[in-house]
């Protein structure tokens, strides 16, 4: 039996609005994550060690900052003469032109050129998930159960109804429930989608008809298709996070620094990155560091407490830094203090700055530090 030809698109496109002042400048997939990688080094890693080689990009916001990340695909082996790495800007002239008003739009403004590929299967990704997952797996339970769409699923603990909730028998989807105000389970999906490209193509044209006009999967597409196909579930039970909001990206370096969440240094499944060319992390003399990542590049004489520090961060002595992420040439002066807070590459913060992210907003129990310094609260709390 021949192999079926499979093509990879990865939405990384939306404004990442949740983040706040975090994407102001960079597309949420660029977001720096465990110090030295991007969160799109996640599906992308997953893919190599899937064996999976054709994956398209598809920009829309800030994709400089994207496309400085990615280069060539070269440290995800994707840099090759047939197949490899596509990034798919918006465009004018032609069919599909213009901007995306959603991720199932995304899809929809890419048609012509997946029926160019002519593949038998697409995996869609999103870019803004920590996980670990063989793709390879998601392909036997779609072919086993003869689905039109495989989606993957996951259990989370807080706040279901951030996401889409899936009703699940037999692991036949029954369900599908986009960001509902009552889940009727804990059941979410991992915005992790194995669709027969037939059958997707012509449930987006199929919808646009009907509706005139296409938005996110969870709106119209993924519900059409429980309607009408056989719709498999395949259930992720390992860690995986959601890391759209301050409190979630906050969380997920905690998890990563308290050894619960997704393992960056597993030779059998590396995590693949375009990685900073500096000298390792440095801590002075005087330095107190505990529980804590230092990225190449970072150098600390002060107190650092199970935190993250970007390339090039400095905290000086006296100043103290815990429960924190701290991106790229951060400066921390003398007698500082951040609690529970992120901070934004480039920011300086003063040396008479109290801050504890917990006591200015308890609901998110983080609060984010612009480039500029200003601190700004989150606009509401993430799943767990």
């Amino acid at each position: 039996m021949q192999a079926p030809r499979i093509l990879t698109i990865i939405l990384a496109g939306g404004t990442g609005g949740r983040l706040g002042a975090l994407t102001d400048h960079r597309a949420k997939p660029a977001m720096p994550v465990a110090g030295s990688y991007r969160l799109i080094d996640v599906p992308l890693s997953n893919l190599h060690n899937s064996g999976l080689a054709d994956v398209w990009i598809v920009e829309q916001y800030q994709p400089k900052s994207l496309n400085d990340h990615l280069v060539s695909g070269r440290p995800w082996d994707l840099d090759r003469t047939n197949g490899g790495l596509r990034v798919l800007p918006p465009y004018q002239g032609g069919e599909g032109e213009g901007f995306a008003e959603g991720n199932a739009d995304a899809l929809y403004r890419q048609a012509d050129y997946i029926r160019e590929y002519d593949p038998d299967l697409i995996l869609v990704l999103s870019a803004d998930h920590l996980y670990r997952l063989d793709y390879r797996d998601v392909l036997d339970t779609h072919e086993r159960t003869k689905a039109a769409l495989t989606l993957v699923t996951t259990k989370i603990r807080n706040n279901p109804s951030d996401h889409g909730v899936v009703q699940v028998e037999d692991g036949v989807v029954t369900g599908f429930d986009y960001k509902p105000e009552k889940p009727k389970s804990d059941l979410v999906a991992a915005e992790i989608f194995l669709y027969d490209a037939k059958v997707l193509l012509q449930a987006l044209d199929d919808l646009m008809e009907k509706d005139g006009r296409l938005e996110d999967y969870g709106d119209q597409l993924i519900p059409h298709l429980v309607q009408t196909e056989k719709v498999a579930e395949h259930r992720l039970d390992g860690y995986w996070r959601d890391m759209g909001t301050p409190r979630s990206y906050h969380q997920g370096h905690m998890d990563l620094i308290d050894g619960r969440g997704l393992n960056f240094d597993d030779p059998r499944w590396p995590i693949l990155s375009a990685a900073p060319r500096r000298l390792p992390g440095f801590a002075g003399e005087g330095a107190r560091v505990s529980s804590s990542l230092l990225a190449p590049g970072s150098r600390v004489e002060g107190s650092v407490r199970r935190s993250v520090l970007g390339p090039g961060s400095l905290v000086e002595a006296g100043a103290e830094v815990e429960n924190c992420v701290i991106l790229g040439d951060v400066r921390i002066r003398s007698g500082a203090k951040l609690r529970n807070a992120i901070v934004d590459a480039g920011a300086v913060i003063g040396g008479g700055t109290e801050l504890d992210g917990a006591e200015l907003d308890p609901d998110a129990a983080v609060v984010v530090v612009g480039a500029d310094g200003a601190v700004e609260k989150p606009s509401s709390p993430s799943q767990g």
